[in-house]
């Protein structure tokens, strides 16, 4: 079995187990027998290019991922990765401009799938000044990402209230996230290794407090007092480009009247 071949069997079994399919239930799927499931995963057999892409399809594979794949068994790329500010993507950029705007004071930050943070609206700006005035100090341009910024020691977690409940149900999305983009991983036990320094081991293998509230909230003290955050997630529907697909708006919404006041007279 040659390098190539089996970088593309790895990347089938981990795409494949990160949805936590069976091979029988992928062959039913994709309409093809467990058997040749085996043979592909195992490098035994090669896929058709229109195979190969509804096995992908059915796993929901990161468009990027998709495209690893269809290089690993000899085909072209399937999907387009146009850099943020190509001017075939200026509708979508537009689109975001207009989001991160109408979310306004609310704080609201634009992120790619290794969360980098790419824009932030005026709320988004300034409750990163309030939690983590340090960051103003950056060198102009130097990236950030939101991963690093929970394992910082001066990072968010430093103002978290409520981190015992947050700390354990975050880190578990954010290793669900690493099951399929495995490049997140160190940032992600970097995270975990700061929460066991804050809460103790235990606390990451006994459960966290199950919230009351149908969303989780976080709490966070601040120099004008506490903040309270819940926050949701918009996505691209249907994204074809590579770039479009790993970007996702995360809105953040005051979970009080005190926490909406603040952002209302702070955000002018």
């Amino acid at each position: 079995m040659n390098a190539l071949t089996h970088t593309l069997t790895a990347t089938l079994q981990q795409a494949r187990k990160a949805r936590r399919l069976s091979q029988l239930e992928l062959s039913l799927r994709v309409g093809v027998s467990q058997r040749h499931v085996s043979f592909v995963e195992s490098g035994r057999a090669r896929p058709s290019r229109d195979l190969l892409l509804a096995w992908l399809q059915e796993l929901d594979a990161p468009l990027a991922v998709r495209n690893a794949a269809m290089l690993q068994a000899g085909y072209a790329p399937a999907y387009s990765a146009a850099p943020i500010g190509d001017p075939s993507l200026a509708q979508a950029h537009e689109a975001l401009v207009q989001l991160l705007a109408a979310h306004d004071p609310m704080p609201a930050l634009v992120l790619d799938a290794q969360w980098n943070l790419l824009q932030m609206n005026r709320g988004g700006r300034w409750l990163a000044a309030t939690l983590l005035p340090w960051t103003a100090d950056l060198p102009p341009g130097q990236p950030v990402n939101m991963l690093d910024l929970l394992a910082h020691p001066e990072g968010f977690t430093r103002s978290m209230r409520n981190l015992a409940e947050v700390g354990p149900a975050l880190l578990a999305h954010l290793r669900d996230d690493a099951s399929v983009l495995p490049e997140l991983a160190p940032r992600v036990e970097a995270f975990a290794v700061r929460l066991r320094q804050q809460l103790g081991a235990n606390a990451l293998h006994s459960g966290w407090p199950r919230p009351m509230a149908p969303v989780l909230t976080t709490h966070f003290d601040s120099p004008v007092g506490e903040l309270a955050f819940f926050s949701m997630f918009t996505t691209f529907g249907t994204p074809q480009d590579i770039t479009l697909a790993s970007l996702r708006v995360e809105h953040l919404f005051a979970a009080d009247a005190r926490t909406r006041a603040v952002l209302q007279a702070q955000v002018a």
